[in-house]
């Protein structure tokens, strides 16, 4: 047993291995007897139930693998905690709470993420066996980056539908850092204007070429610059490309 316990994440101990047509999957249990409540950090020994986790982890002897882990359930012994039964947290090295990849895995698929991006990523993981597609690749590397305490400089503003064809609200990105800065209630230009009045700090709004937004920009930042998003000038360009076309 103790030659196979590599196979598997710290804090795990192999009960067998289930090979299968397509895949290689490994029983393990947590090695710890006990667990922390992730509330008030108390231990308990104190079993409620069991249940099944199951992880995806690196490839091994040409085969996917997984690892199921048998976890538990703890009663909390803190009697006035609110908190009752709580899962019990694997190893850091192993897993993160929640995930369906095992950190080692983690950590490929984020340096492949950050080397060749998603869809060359993913066309490059079906090679090793990893079991990954373009859209997680990019998940993993946006998740993976430190919260920045910078204030925005340059940002897109565009409409999404809370429901398609009855209710509209405003999104806000970092397009510095690639990340979603606010959602607005609606799309309305004053509120647009207020929560630009509310950051100066931008100086570059990316946007369509509706007239709401294009209002809300000249009076909640005047002296901010105001470009056509690349996503609506590609779209126009494509359109325009193919009415030319179809008159041909």
């Amino acid at each position: 047993m103790a030659k196979g316990i590599t196979l598997t994440p710290c804090g795990l101990i192999i009960e067998r291995i289930e090979p299968a047509v397509d895949a290689l999957v490994i029983i393990a249990r947590p090695r710890s007897d006990t667990a922390a409540c992730p509330t008030c950090g108390q231990q308990s020994s104190s079993i409620h139930s069991r249940y099944q986790r199951s992880l995806s982890d690196l490839p091994s002897q040409g085969k996917l693998a997984r690892i199921k882990v048998q976890a538990r359930r703890f009663h909390c012994l803190l009697t006035d905690w609110r908190q009752r039964i709580f899962v019990e947290r694997l190893d850091v090295t192993a897993t993160r709470p929640f995930a369906r990849r095992t950190a080692r895995l983690e950590g490929l698929v984020h340096h492949l993420g950050l080397a060749l991006g998603g869809r060359p990523g993913q066309s490059f993981a079906r090679r090793p066996l990893l079991p990954v597609s373009k859209d997680a690749l990019l998940r993993v590397v946006r998740h993976q980056v430190a919260p920045s305490s910078e204030t925005p400089r340059v940002v897109g503003i565009d409409d999404w539908a809370w429901k398609r064809g009855h209710r509209y609200g405003t999104i806000v990105c970092d397009l510095e850092r690639r990340r979603i800065i606010d959602i607005l209630p609606d799309r309305e230009s004053a509120t647009v204007t207020a929560w630009l009045a509310e950051h100066p700090s931008i100086t570059v709004i990316a946007r369509d070429r509706g007239a709401g937004y294009k209002q809300a920009a000249a009076e909640g930042l005047p002296d901010a610059v105001q470009v056509a998003d690349r996503w609506h000038l590609m779209e126009n360009a494509s359109a325009a490309f193919l009415n030319a076309g179809r008159r041909q």
